[in-house]
């Protein structure tokens, strides 16, 4: 079938509802209900873009099966020109999102194509492997189906980091989610796994972070691959509360519409059919599957094509902040301005030179560059908690001085269209910019948005021990040795 529309996303979710549970009581329709309804229906946009005729051709390819018109995230890469494709394509849905929503299905599709294509790295742990994730990448592709995550077992004790930064990030097995038995008709595991953003979806992919290892001598029982549907009986789905409170899109504008969720993952003696299995019992596999398959860098290029987009989002905000109040010529003001503009260059620089420095891999796919993107990401988890910080230093006092839809409807209203007015904004328009600055850097929402991305990267100590074991230093201090043995 080709890429799918917002009505047929919605149809899909209804006619087969993951097993949710918020705020004390099982969801029935997470198409209907408060609290994931907004996420839903922006789901669907994303989704209707692909059929839009002034953006269409950026959005959807040829299927190389069918001929049918699919997403473009799926694309395999074999050129330059290919990643520029997707990249557009990737752009398009970010800018609906304003780079709030981290996991729109475009973020797991780069990665499951770039599975597929490895997919002999897959069959050196069973030959069947190989062709279980080649058809399952080429099912999502076809049905266009929505996938969330979760790669983390819990922990009990991070101890470790105390003499180790990098050990705190070993996964504890005896709470691991396990293979409990193998039977003829698959596998059945039980558990549970954090965090599965995004469980407003039709399928959950899970497979080991590449943040996060199993321990060397870990039993085999932890370490696998494999995707089920989000309804397969025994799997639960654990929300948090929800940040979109129900508000009008002018009293809370981000939470309203990007509410993706994130939930813990249960899984009560699940059975995982064999064709649906991509990697089992070989710890080493597992822990390698992310560098050896380079999905880290397909996903790391979705990603840092979101970040531009959120770091062009900040920058028009705090533009229009500061012009309502009059304030964008005072010297502490251009300074926090230039930070922000400073960010975006720096993360639009680094994703054009993972593009350019592409290179084919092993496999025959086009692949961005590994150091740009990891430093762009690195960054980003500095970045993005300071551009919060700006946002509360350019605002100030008319952060707080926020008013209701509502109010400006209620007995006072006069009152605050007379004194909140400034001499660049009426006071509805300033109430309604402020509400959204609001919402990005002080509300639920955009305290999540903080830590989301203070986290989401990738843990700062594990980075940088990457990092360093992974930059060729050597030839700078070769150079450098050159210089000091000259005479």
């Amino acid at each position: 079938m080709p890429a799918r529309t917002g009505k047929q996303y919605i149809e899909g979710l209804r006619e087969r509802a993951p097993n949710l549970y918020m705020s004390g009581k099982k969801v029935k329709d997470p198409t209907r209900e408060p609290g994931l309804e907004g996420g839903v229906r922006t789901l669907a946009r994303l989704y209707d873009l692909q059929h839009d005729p002034a953006v269409g051709e950026e959005m959807t390819y040829e299927s190389p099966t069918t001929g049918d018109q699919v997403g473009l995230s799926f694309l395999t890469p074999r050129t330059h020109e290919d990643l520029e494709r997707r990249h557009r394509m990737m752009r398009n849905w970010a800018r609906i999102t304003c780079g709030m929503m981290g996991r729109t299905p475009d973020f797991l599709n780069v990665s499951l194509m770039s599975m597929a294509a490895a997919g002999e790295y897959f069959g050196r742990n069973r030959p069947e492997f190989e062709k279980n994730i080649q058809a399952y990448y080429e099912m999502v592709r076809e049905k266009d189906l929505v996938l969330t995550h979760t790669l983390v077992n819990f922990q009990r004790n991070r101890s470790g980091a105390a003499t180790d930064p990098a050990a705190a990030l070993d996964d504890s097995v005896d709470v691991a989610l396990s293979v409990v038995k193998e039977t003829d008709a698959g596998i059945v595991v039980n558990g549970a796994r954090l965090l599965a953003t995004l469980p407003i979806a039709d399928e959950i992919a899970v497979y080991p972070a590449r943040s996060h290892r199993l321990p060397t001598g870990a039993p085999g029982r932890t370490s696998f691959a494999f995707a089920i549907p989000c309804d397969a009986p025994g799997l639960k789905f654990q929300c948090r509360e929800t940040f979109d409170l129900q508000r009008s899109s002018f009293d809370h504008p981000l939470g309203s519409r990007f509410e993706e969720m994130d939930a813990l993952a249960f899984f009560d003696n699940v059975l995982v059919p064999w064709e649906r299995v991509f990697l089992l019992g070989d710890v080493d596999m597992c822990n390698n599957m992310s560098l050896n398959t380079h999905q880290y860098l397909h996903s790391g290029h979705q990603v840092v094509t979101k970040n531009v987009v959120k770091c062009e989002f900040i920058l028009g905000l705090a533009n229009l902040m500061v012009k309502t109040l009059g304030s964008s010529e005072m010297p502490q003001v251009l300074d926090l301005m230039a930070e922000l503009i400073e960010n975006l260059e720096i993360t639009k620089a680094l994703l054009r030179a993972a593009e350019v420095d592409a290179e084919l891999d092993e496999w025959g796919v086009m692949c961005p560059g590994d150091m740009q993107l990891m430093v762009a990401r690195q960054s980003f988890i500095r970045m993005y908690p300071r551009m919060g910080e700006i946002l509360h230093l350019l605002g100030s006092s008319s952060l707080m001085a926020l008013p209701t839809e509502a109010d400006f409807e209620g007995p006072i209203a006069e009152d605050l269209t007379r004194y909140l007015e400034t001499d660049f904004a009426s006071a509805k328009d300033r109430v309604r910019l402020f509400r959204l600055a609001w919402d990005t850097c002080c509300s639920a929402f955009g305290s999540r948005q903080i830590l989301y991305e203070r986290f989401f990267q990738g843990d700062r100590a594990r980075n940088v021990v990457l990092m360093n074991s992974r930059y060729d230093k050597e030839p700078m201090s070769r150079w450098v040795q050159e210089f000091l043995d000259q005479e």
